[in-house]
């Protein structure tokens, strides 16, 4: 049974209430939907460039785009390993948009092969490791932490899913991810990609929850900013069986809360900078089809046409525009056609 250490202390509390009303004051605002995408795909870009990144990949934000946009039809390994982190996280939002996520090793598996498809160690994709494995300091070479034996990685697994299902409605959600995080890191279940899971996994969770705003900003990317703090606050150092006991997580939730709040915070910005940017600004013709909808509840080209001198073909096209910024939905067809706010 996995009972981890950690305090609430007055930090991390204030931590836990800054997201939560940060994340409200972003829910209640009605943002364009074609600033939501490209926001979206955005942060999918960033989270795949600094996830990757902090395990050593040495491609730019350009490069990783361009990758994306067009892959080379024979990819390196550190182009392979961005592709396999896009397509782990093009899956997590399908299955959390189904609303079928469920949290086991099965699925830890399932996104850890996608993790390590085509990679150098392919065979161990989607496998837990099955001989021992060691950290070691990347400038020196010296070994600074030994992880849980092989024997044993299964049943810390099944330890730690049990502890996040079990615990969901009954702890703060940021709390449950910022757990699993670290002990994930600690068990190590794999031979190679450990971190990258770690972090996909952990997206999961606080999308799960029903944190939606999480897809549109990157918590890799704060880490990718000062790698040797991530690793000094996510990892422990020494033998695992002489400090799996005394394992305190508290430091380790101050620090991953900040970080939330740290690309809250700038995505926040860029959400209020861009909504209001030619590209997405209402004109005072826009803003009367919403007044009517407001008043009626819906509206039609008819109705419209009586408060405006703009030709039908021009009236088509303010409602297209509304239409594509995500404000109002069209229904109906042909003269029965009206228009209400997109829920």
């Amino acid at each position: 049974m996995f009972n981890p250490l950690y305090e609430i202390t007055d930090k991390l509390l204030f931590n836990i209430k800054k997201i939560g009303i940060t994340v409200f004051e972003l829910n209640i605002k009605r943002f364009p939907e074609i600033v939501l995408y490209e926001l979206e795909k955005s942060a999918r870009e960033i989270s795949v460039n600094a996830s990757t990144a902090i395990e050593g990949n040495p491609l730019p934000l350009t490069d990783v785009k361009q990758i994306l946009k067009n892959a080379p039809a024979h990819l390196r390994d550190s182009e392979q390993e961005v592709i396999n982190y896009n397509s782990a996280l093009e899956y997590l939002n399908k299955v959390i948009a189904a609303g079928n996520l469920k949290f086991d090793i099965k699925f830890i598996l399932c996104l850890h092969n996608i993790v390590m498809i085509n990679l150098a160690g392919q065979h161990q994709a989607g496998k837990l490791r099955t001989e021992p494995v060691f950290v070691n300091n990347p400038k020196t070479g010296q070994t600074i932490y030994w992880p849980p034996d092989h024997e044993d990685v299964s049943a810390l697994l099944d330890n730690l899913t049990d502890f996040v299902n079990k615990n969901r409605g009954k702890t703060d959600p940021l709390i449950i991810a910022g757990i699993f995080h670290k002990q994930f890191v600690i068990i190590h279940p794999f031979m190679d990609g450990n971190g990258r899971t770690a972090r996909l996994l952990t997206k999961a969770i606080l999308a799960d929850v029903g944190l939606d705003t999480f897809n549109l900003f990157s918590f890799e990317n704060y880490y990718n900013r000062n790698v040797t703090l991530y690793f000094n606050n996510v990892g422990i150092f020494g033998n695992y069986y002489d400090l799996a006991e005394s394992v305190d997580y508290t430091g380790w939730l101050e620090y991953f809360t900040e970080g939330i709040i740290d690309e809250l915070l700038r995505v926040k910005k860029i959400l209020l900078e861009s909504s209001v940017s030619p590209k997405t600004e209402l004109a005072d013709y826009h803003k009367k089809i919403l007044e009517l909808i407001e008043k009626k509840g819906f509206t039609s080209d008819r109705d419209y046409s009586k408060l405006t001198e703009r030709a039908k073909a021009t009236r088509s096209l303010d409602f297209k525009r509304l239409i594509d910024m995500g404000l109002i939905q069209r229904y109906g067809k042909g003269k029965s056609t009206y228009y209400k706010l997109k829920k």
